[in-house]
């Protein structure tokens, strides 16, 4: 049974605020809980006896602070509308990667005040999908550990890191764009698919209405745009920040796309 304080404290970390002064977040579901656990610390379980049943192997990542609940406790404490049996109480990560040991390997993605919780969600699963292991976030990004988007990113928050850093700092700090490519997406530049992709460097997606921010768009060397088909036909003003996420990612892993990927 979970006592009223254990309640009272689980539903204060629907705040932001809540989470950071004590560094930790919540995750709910089967499958998520059970991504998490391998990689998160946990400080507290609420599970049904059939969730424990059916996890005999991730007993080993059990805290000591659990407690075994029916389905109407679980719903008690819950942030979801509809508790799948199980919730838990992980710690955040704190450990930060800067940009420059990231981008001189491998491809990372880069995001300039993408608010909506469910966009940032997806592209983390879609960085997990591409194999990009590291997501960097302006300080006004939607926040990685909020319940919308812990429950978005459906497991792919054990694989891909997320940052939050000052964007145009960490840009700064780069050495020459030849070394480090720095793409970006805009409506006036050259079509993805006659451009020149690498297999490291950094992909800047920018904010659903406003785009790439003039601060960190003076630090973008290879400018790309998704075209609409057929050419010149009336459409959509822009892309969903997620659907145009996937549609680059995809083509910067796809083997044939350019000569300098191989």
């Amino acid at each position: 049974m979970i006592s009223k304080n254990k309640i009272k404290y689980i539903r204060s970390l629907a705040l932001k605020k809540n989470r950071d002064s004590d560094r930790v977040f919540v995750a709910e579901g089967r499958k998520l809980v059970a991504d998490l656990l391998p990689h998160f610390a946990p400080l507290y379980l609420a599970a049904t006896d059939e969730w424990v049943a059916a996890n005999p192997g991730l007993s080993r990542y059990f805290p000591a602070d659990m407690d075994i609940v029916t389905d109407d406790e679980l719903q008690r404490a819950s942030l979801q509308q509809s508790p799948q049996g199980v919730l838990a109480i992980f710690r955040q990560q704190t450990d930060e990667t800067p940009l420059v040991e990231v981008t001189a390997r491998e491809l990372c993605l880069m995001l300039d005040d993408v608010q909506n919780p469910g966009n940032l969600g997806t592209i983390v699963r879609l960085a997990d999908w591409f194999g990009i292991r590291h997501i960097y976030c302006s300080p006004g990004t939607a926040d990685i550990y909020g319940p919308k988007t812990v429950q978005a990113t459906m497991g792919s928050l054990a694989r891909v890191r997320v940052h939050y850093c000052d964007l145009s700092e960490a840009l700064r700090s780069l050495p020459s764009s030849a070394a480090v490519p720095v793409y970006g997406t805009f409506l006036d530049a050259p079509s993805l698919y006659d451009s020149p992709l690498s297999q490291h460097g950094i992909i800047v997606m920018g904010n659903e209405g406003n785009g790439i921010s003039p601060s960190v768009a003076q630090y973008v060397t290879r400018r790309l745009f998704i075209p609409p088909y057929p050419e010149g036909r009336e459409t959509a003003e822009s892309l969903n920040v997620a659907i145009a996420t996937a549609v680059i990612c995809a083509e910067f892993r796809r083997p044939d796309s350019n000569p300098t990927q191989k």
